[in-house]
């Protein structure tokens, strides 16, 4: 009468930047680590319980997030679970759980683009505190300044996501 149910949805931090492969096919193929924890209390103690999963992401959006993504970015993945199996060198079986992303939310932004440097940082990592305030000032200045126009033109790098 129901159909199976073969759901998967994590969200947490990278455990390492995210490595891209191209198979036989010339099809992209994206592997990384997601840990999630967990916190509860057993009697009086709070105790804390750290997962891994493991994810492949496939074709162009595995190119885009390499592109997006390095190790402690936050995402949030929905997926479904598969398990593979391989001998290894001994003759012995092997198998790996595996979540197949089909949509990812990048909660942190990270972007590793040619020539791409923050605002308010010279090095291209991210800026100081000092510098966001400036950054914030800029843009609310920014802001104040376009709602005089009709239209306000909306910078992509100041959206959230």
């Amino acid at each position: 009468m129901f159909g199976d149910i073969n759901d998967a949805r994590i969200m947490g931090n990278l455990t390492r930047d995210p490595e891209l492969r191209t198979i036989s096919t010339g099809t992209s193929v994206c592997n990384f680590s997601i840990a999630t924890n967990r916190r509860y209390q057993q009697n009086d103690e709070w105790k804390e319980e750290v997962e891994f999963h493991n994810v492949v992401l496939w074709g162009q959006r595995a190119e885009s997030f390499v592109q997006r993504a390095k190790k402690g970015t936050r995402v949030y993945i929905e997926g479904r679970l598969q398990t593979r199996s391989w001998e290894d060198q001994n003759g012995s079986k092997q198998y790996r759980t595996e979540v197949v992303a089909n949509r990812i939310i990048l909660i942190d932004r990270y972007e590793k683009t040619e020539g791409y440097v923050e605002e308010g940082s010279p090095s291209g990592g991210p800026p100081k505190p000092s510098d966001q305030k400036t950054s914030s000032k800029k843009s609310k200045s920014k802001a104040s300044s376009s709602n005089n126009n009709d239209e306000e033109k909306i910078d992509p790098d100041d959206l959230p996501f």
